[in-house]
């Protein structure tokens, strides 16, 4: 027993150390949790979907074996429901409409049949009820001392192609619950968070003679251009303050990456190669990471921005198509099928700068364009599968991946 628990505290130190190790952690050893629906308004069809909101979520987290069945119970009843006497932790919920037809939510946690922890939510619009069912996850997440998944309550936000030349920017919520069609018309592409507030975004737009970036403040829905360029035009990364972008212009006929200042409205060349650069994502305040064919195929390379020093970061693989950076974390993009009469298949890997481990996260379909969570704690990906697109959310240190499916159209790309 003793050896058991000493390998037991070396890997869990290990895994720590370095997120690239794969801990499998078994489902038998999470603590319980069963919901109790408590609502007195709204009817059958919409607490349905509620719970199934608030269990995915409760999922997502992963710090519970959540258990499924959709049960009701009396909100001031002092004790959980007999069918729940033996769970470890119940939630229990209660959805109601005040005066003013705002959903209201009120929410207890039971331990050992004792409230430990309760909170209060309200929104003018149910239909945004997704909202509160993520920050309900994420509250009682914070309650449980876990690292934060504050990821949760950001937005997504992602261009779904709808037609021949003709597109769609969509913001959304993670699962894709919610939907908000805000660019239509033509074929805009690319789209990319120009803030943390996430209350303006870039995009790239095809429709006029040259591909030009835009600028929208959601806020007021003014609509600038900011740079254009022939053959190619798109921002792949916002420096954290939102003063620096990353674009891949073709001013010379081949792609390569400029850093362009937000304020002075001017940008420098950060490489120049004569085959293909893209892709740039700032890696710190000196550092960028890009995709470049200079090995004669895509694969992902680092580039200082004080010295020029470039460097190859990613050893496997023939076709790395796309990357993210965190801290000392690379996640990337690598073909891992060359067949020419069928569909390829395309996987998530993760690297560390400081080791020689690689972690390949995804195992089926094509999984493109993943973007790290800002504390690193999770990736989002685009999952292209059996003719359907989907978000995938990737749990590092709980390694677990979730999907979400989009209902109809493909998704071209997305920021987090």
């Amino acid at each position: 027993m003793k050896i058991f628990f000493s390998l037991f505290i070396l890997i869990s130190l290990a895994f720590a150390g370095d997120a690239t190790i794969e801990v499998v952690k078994k489902a038998d050893s999470l603590p319980s949790l069963a919901v109790e629906d408590a609502s007195l308004s709204y009817n059958d069809t919409f607490k349905l979907r509620f719970f199934k909101s608030l269990v995915a979520d409760l999922n997502v987290i992963s710090l519970f074996n959540v258990d499924r069945h959709h049960r009701f119970a009396d909100f001031d009843d002092t004790n959980v429901l007999v069918a729940n006497k033996d769970m470890n932790y119940v939630l229990r919920y209660k959805l109601f409409e005040d005066d003013n037809k705002a959903l209201n939510i009120e929410m207890i946690l039971f331990h050992q049949n004792e409230v430990v922890f309760s909170k209060r939510y309200r929104v003018n619009n149910k239909n945004i009820y997704m909202f509160i069912s993520h920050a309900m996850a994420y509250d009682i997440n914070e309650f449980m001392g876990e690292p934060s998944v504050g990821w949760m309550k950001r937005k997504v936000i992602f261009s779904r192609i709808v037609a021949p030349k003709k597109s769609e920017i969509i913001i959304a919520d993670y699962t894709l619950s919610y939907q908000h069609v805000i660019i239509s018309g033509g074929l805009n592409i690319f789209p990319k968070w120009a803030n943390k507030a996430q209350t303006a975004f870039y995009y790239t737009s095809l429709d006029s003679f040259e591909p030009t970036l835009k600028h929208v403040d959601i806020k007021t829905a003014k609509v600038k251009n900011i740079i254009s360029s022939d053959g190619m035009m798109v921002c792949s990364d916002v420096s954290e303050d939102g003063k620096k972008l990353l674009l891949t212009m073709a001013r010379d006929g081949q792609p390569d990456i400029y850093l362009y200042n937000t304020e002075t409205k001017k940008y420098k060349r950060i490489t120049s190669y004569s085959g293909i650069d893209v892709n740039g994502q700032f890696m710190g305040d000196d550092k960028i990471i890009f995709i470049s064919s200079r090995l004669g195929y895509p694969n992902v390379f680092s580039k200082r921005l004080d010295n020029g020093l470039v460097e190859q970061l990613v050893y496997y693989g023939k076709a790395n198509s796309s990357c993210s950076a965190q801290g000392h974390y690379v996640v990337y993009e690598a073909r891992e099928s060359s067949n020419a009469f069928s569909a390829n298949t395309f996987n998530l890997h993760l690297i560390s700068t400081e080791t020689d481990f690689i972690r390949r996260l995804t195992a089926t379909g094509v999984n493109e364009f993943p973007r790290f969570s800002k504390d690193g704690d999770a990736i989002i990906f685009i999952k292209n599968y059996k003719s359907q697109s989907a978000i995938g959310i990737i749990r590092l240190m709980h390694n677990k991946n979730y999907l979400f499916p989009l209902k109809s159209g493909k998704i071209q790309s997305m920021d987090w």
